[in-house]
């Protein structure tokens, strides 16, 4: 039923009138048993109108519980579902994390969702059952702040898995990872019924806890009883934080990766040189025909790589609409026939995508900064709170490179000599998304940053001001230099200390970023915006950043005054050997830690 104790009692997340069978059956279970039993005693023509075929999971847990004959009571026997479960006959179960996608608000943490596999035995043809939000808004921060405060209904979706697959392998560029499960067919199958039961319900959707994770929790808890899930949750839940949560409870067996349709074009891209990277673009694109290409004289295995190449990237083309299905058709007809003439592959082919690190074994999405440094001659202590998500300068493994994302990032700043604690700064949001442009790609960098920061006043004093930072670019990546980037960017601050209580800018930013080997990885920066037209001055900023191992030395350089700060990552979830596990600090030895 969802229950949960708030400060107002017992509540269940449902909010769906429809749910409950009693009149406050939302904040009574009780009177929604009561409800429920008299409700299974009613007669009913025909199971449409039937209490146990709408909610098949209570009427057998009731059921069981209190030792019912089924024969007394006036119910329809609920063939069509019940024939459909021995149709499917639920065989196994998986959880499905689609990678993080920074240019889809909804997505910009992953997604999960649960597959259940038939009889069939194939994934493929396995049914997806997940939570989301129902909007057809497309307005980014329209549906980031409706989604914060629950304006938003959500519903259970179950679909096939092979459309689901296609959503986000194929549009949203978007690798999966699947988690097989080890649910028994009695656990899936109480599973379904439970399912049965969401069909058709709304219950508000908010973003940062009562998301797609946090509602398949419920699925799960349902499934096995003994599940403690959602009890472990306090305040936010991250879709990666959900998967190590499950893993914790022992649930998960097995894990298989499926890299995305761009994953596999980067891939063969990668080991051709541009002359054949353009071939395959112009097989794709229908200017070179099939026959003539294999006339040319390429090596075999070259052929070979030129011709998946473009097959894959056509097909890429198909999903985004940019080729006719019938022109479609036909091209790939004719490149699988060519490919077809050239045998076999190696192990050049798109099977052999490397599989990267897990996203669940990367580093933690909570962080706590320490540092200290000096200000016009003053000595000050930092603390820095990161509730989520992930820095440019953190370890890439499990997550995508260029990508940053970080909410709720505060910094308090004590300055001893004068026992004086500041708020520094506060980073509501703060994203940036550096993907590299190549020959088949051509994305648009682009960052967006607002919250409250402290700027230099008149009387040289730090003083809080708001501020908006937007801006854009290109990104393109390198052999020797990595990620180099540049960016036009405007800002906006506001605050008491301007004439008109604001002043706005414009300039840019350029930089590179590369990781030099397993333990080190450098980010050079530099950045200069003019605000104007009154108060005007010039913000300029160069930084340099390293990441040693498990370990941040940040060091900015500013026109004036110079700032030197050395923090040291403490990552107190994998880093230093314990964990926090409820939200009074509870802490117990962490087994896989490296302290």
């Amino acid at each position: 039923m969802h229950y949960k104790r708030t400060a107002a009692g017992i509540e269940s997340l449902i909010d769906d009138p429809k749910f409950f069978l009693a009149p406050d059956g939302k904040t009574n279970p009780e009177a929604e048993m009561d409800a429920t039993i008299r409700a299974f005693f009613d007669p009913a023509d025909d199971e449409g109108k039937s209490a146990a075929c709408r909610f098949v999971a209570r009427y057998e847990w009731i059921r069981e519980r209190l030792n019912l004959d089924p024969g007394e009571l006036p119910v329809a026997g609920c063939r069509s579902f019940m024939e459909f479960l021995d149709r499917m006959k639920p065989q196994s179960a998986a959880l499905v994390f689609p990678m993080a996608h920074l240019n889809s608000p909804a997505s910009m943490y992953g997604h999960t969702l649960l597959t259940i596999e038939t009889a069939e035995n194939t994934k493929l043809l396995a049914y997806s059952v997940s939570y989301s939000a129902f909007t057809r808004e497309t307005f980014g921060p329209t549906f980031a702040f409706k989604s914060m405060v629950g304006l938003y209904p959500g519903y259970f979706s179950v679909l096939p898995y092979y459309a689901k697959l296609q959503e986000y392998s194929d549009v949203d560029h978007r690798d999966i990872w699947e988690y097989s499960l080890n649910l028994t067919e009695p656990e899936i199958r109480r599973m379904m019924l439970h399912i049965r039961e969401l069909d058709a319900i709304a219950s508000d959707y908010y973003f940062f806890d009562e998301n797609c994770s946090y509602l398949l929790f419920s699925l799960l808890e349902a499934a096995r009883p003994t599940a403690k899930l959602s009890e472990r949750v306090h305040g936010w839940l991250i879709p990666l934080d959900s998967i190590r949560m499950i893993e914790d409870q022992g649930l998960v067996k097995d894990v298989s990766y499926r890299p995305s349709r761009t994953t596999k074009i980067k891939y063969l891209a990668s080991s051709l040189p541009l002359r054949e990277q353009d071939l395959a673009i112009a097989l794709a694109g229908g200017e070179v025909d099939g026959e003539v290409f294999g006339n040319r004289m390429i090596p075999e295995q070259e052929k070979r790589k030129v011709s998946d190449l473009a097959g894959e990237y056509l097909q890429y083309l198909y999903t985004k609409g940019e080729v006719p299905e019938e022109t479609y058709q036909k091209r790939f007809h004719e490149i699988l026939r060519l490919r077809s003439s050239l045998g076999m592959a190696g192990s050049e082919s798109v099977e052999g995508v490397p599989v990267p690190a897990r996203p669940d074994k990367g580093h933690r999405s909570n962080r706590i900064a320490l540092g200290a440094g000096f200000e016009r001659n003053e000595i000050f202590e930092e603390i820095r709170l990161r509730p989520a998500y992930h820095h440019l300068m953190d370890d890439d493994d499990g997550y995508v490179q260029g990508a940053h994302l970080v909410f709720a990032d505060i910094a308090l700043r004590y300055y001893s000599s004068e026992q004086r604690l500041y708020l520094e700064s506060l980073d509501l949001i703060d994203i940036i998304s550096l993907t590299p442009r190549d020959n088949f790609f051509h994305p648009i960098s682009w960052k967006i940053k607002t919250g409250f920061t402290r700027i230099m006043g008149d009387d040289d004093d730090n003083l809080l001001v708001y501020q908006i930072n937007p801006g854009g670019g290109l990104t393109y990546e390198f052999m020797q230099a990595g990620l180099v980037y540049m960016m036009l960017e405007t800002g906006l601050y506001i605050g008491g200390i301007f004439e008109n209580d604001y002043v706005v800018g414009g300039g840019g930013s350029a930089g590179f970023m590369r990781s030099m080997s397993d333990d080190w990885k450098i980010h050079c920066l530099v950045r200069d915006l003019y605000y104007g037209p009154w108060d005007g001055f010039d913000d300029f900023e160069t930084a340099l950043q390293l990441l040693f191992e498990k370990y941040d030395i940040v060091v900015n350089l500013e026109k004036s005054p110079c700032v030197c700060a050395l923090a040291s990552k403490i990552d107190a979830w994998q880093k230093y050997g314990f964990r926090f596990d409820d939200i009074a600090g509870e802490a117990r030895p962490y087994k896989d830690s490296m302290g």
